[in-house]
């Protein structure tokens, strides 16, 4: 171990240590964040004919035991939490702990069923691609991919949980009826939320290890092996402990995105887990219980890194970088042949820019519910709108909010990236890495919770997340620029920190971030349809992908048309999204 790898292990473990406590302290003063004394937040929600009555705010300060001061309830709720105490609700009068202890152990059973399926759906995408290069080595990507290592892990990763969840109640539950779709009654409740949730995990799992086990199988000791005519047995082993090592940490980031997307999949399942108790009470301004829930996650959150972490120490191979030798580029060279994405992606264009010019607010009840034909393609919402003029003035304005927060998103992450890529060799903080494990969903929550729904916090809770992986990837460039020798040069010659920024390092660090944005787009559109799904961001009425997408999971058994248009635009936005990305790397 090196004399600063102690040091920058301590930066690291205190970092996160302060961001959790970030976390937490953000949670705590949730009831305060609004501007408005809780005491009258509870006045308005428990009697809201009292109006503005001094009295009966001193009275419910005093029967709720609310400090007057956003200091001192923070350190009162934060004791309080340490002691087990979560205060009272605020519409049912009841203990928190009470309420959010069985939610929680629900929404937890959920996870680990769909990590569970997870794991299994990434270890049979994996064990082929180990078993073959174990033999022969992978193939270069140049050739045509192999289904289990390509497509068919993109193609899980690509697909939105609620859309997936949506397809399961239209064919179990509406088509089929075999299995229970609604609430938690047993194992069997479990199975299709579990699938929702595993199916696309597992593929972005499988995605995140193939590219660990590809480099692995280059490495020279794994080519000595294949080499020297010993049993393959002990070396696919020792593949797999690399390849968990390293995944380990990055488990984490998708168990994290199981958590955000349960709040979704448990809406359309009915199943009265966490998520749905932070988005009723979210909704119906019952603070303590978002505060528990928020809380429960963050702590869920850390738990998880610790225990990756672990994993990542026993199962590491000591020096395994230095031992693998020189870098082996598989390449991204393209072949020549178009990707099928982008022929959908025309096809997609072309029937949403037909649709632009078509009137998609006019009412017209006499059209209520009208399935498809050749005056409306689409059919037509429950109020008679026209279904393709919402869906493209929908997709437009999604995509448009979309752009404007990655433009945020942009500049926050070359600021703080390059901020702290600047810092000096050995500063990587812990606190990017924790942040970057937030969903979106959990921080809608915690946005509207402190503002309240509507469409701009919706657009506010993704850019808070959404600047995060590029402020990691721009301090890890920013980094990388500092230790080149060209800028080396520059400092010995006394070029100052202005002229070193404006002329070595933002150049080396803008080209690949810009690139990196324009990847993350589509993913901030899915953020922002599935915040509105849940309720916190697009009035229903509003044409918004996610808004329609939920409207139209009330019609599924009479007009399931109405969900196949905003499904199937989420479904292109998320083939872009990993389209993009695979393409984007290096």
């Amino acid at each position: 171990m090196s004399r600063g790898s102690a040091p920058s292990g301590l930066r690291s473990i205190t970092g996160t240590l302060a961001t959790v406590l970030l976390l937490l302290v953000v949670v705590a003063a949730l009831p305060w964040l609004r501007g408005e004394d809780p005491a009258r937040t509870v006045l308005r929600v428990r009697f809201t004919a009292r109006g503005d009555d001094p009295a009966a705010v001193e009275a419910l300060r005093r029967e709720l035991d609310l400090p007057s001061s956003p200091v001192s309830g923070v350190l009162t709720w934060l004791s309080g939490a340490l002691r087990g105490d979560l205060g009272t609700s605020w519409v049912s009068r009841r203990p928190v702990g009470e309420l959010v202890g069985p939610a929680l152990g629900t929404s937890l059973t959920l996870a680990g069923t769909a990590g569970v399926i997870a794991v299994a759906v990434a270890g049979l995408l994996l064990t082929p691609v180990i078993r073959q290069g174990a033999r022969s080595g992978p193939k270069p990507r140049s050739r045509r991919p192999d289904l289990l290592s390509g497509p068919v892990p993109a193609a899980l990763a690509a697909l939105p949980e609620v859309v997936v969840a949506v397809t399961a109640v239209l064919l179990f539950a509406v088509t089929w009826r075999v299995l229970p779709v609604f609430g938690w009654n047993g194992p069997a409740s479990a199975v299709l939320p579990g699938l929702s949730l595993g199916l696309p995990a597992g593929g972005l799992l499988a995605r995140m290890l193939s590219a660990s086990a590809e480099q692995t199988l280059t490495e020279p000791w794994v080519r000595a092996w294949r080499a020297s005519g010993l049993d393959l047995r002990p070396l696919r082993r020792a593949v797999v402990r690399r390849v968990v090592a390293v995944g380990a940490p990055q488990a984490v980031v998708v168990g994290m995105s199981i958590v955000g997307s349960s709040v979704a999949v448990e809406r359309v399942f009915s199943i009265p887990g966490a998520g749905t108790l932070a988005l009723d009470a979210v909704l119906a301004e019952d603070l303590p219980v978002v505060q528990a829930v928020l809380a429960g996650f963050v702590v869920v959150g850390l738990v998880a890194a610790a225990m990756a972490a672990a994993v990542h120490r026993v199962l590491a191979v000591p020096d395994a970088e230095r031992a693998a030798g020189e870098p082996t580029h598989l390449g991204t060279q393209n072949d020549g042949r178009r990707p099928a994405w982008v022929l959908v992606l025309t096809l997609a264009l072309v029937v949403l820019s037909v649709g632009w010019f078509r009137n998609g607010t006019a009412t017209d009840l006499s059209l209520r519910l009208a399935s498809p034909s050749l005056a409306h393609p689409l059919g037509a919402d429950a109020v008679g709108h026209d279904q393709w003029g919402r869906l493209a003035h929908g997709t437009l304005l999604t995509v448009s909010l979309a752009a404007g927060i990655t433009l945020f998103a942009l500049v926050i992450g070359v600021l703080v990236g390059t901020s702290a890529g600047l810092a000096g060799p050995g500063s990587t903080p812990g606190a990017l890495d924790v942040l970057a494990t937030v969903p979106s969903n959990l921080a809608g929550l915690l946005v509207a919770a402190a503002l309240g729904p509507g469409l701009r916090g919706a657009c506010l809770a993704v850019l808070l997340v959404a600047w995060i992986p590029l402020a990691v990837h721009a301090r890890t460039l920013a980094c990388e620029a500092r230790s080149a020798g060209y800028v080396r040069a520059a400092v010995l010659t006394g070029a100052g920190p202005g002229r070193l920024l404006r002329v070595h390092v933002l150049p080396a660090v803008l080209g690949p971030l810009v690139r990196h944005a324009l990847v993350r787009l589509p993913a901030a559109a899915l953020g922002i349809a599935g915040l509105s799904f849940l309720g916190l961001g697009a009035d229903p009425d509003r044409p918004e992908l996610g808004a329609m997408l939920a409207a139209g999971v009330g019609y599924l058994e009479t007009a399931p048309w109405l969900v196949l248009g905003p499904a199937g635009i989420l479904v292109i936005l998320a083939v872009l999204t990993t389209s993009s990305a695979r393409s984007a790397q290096p």
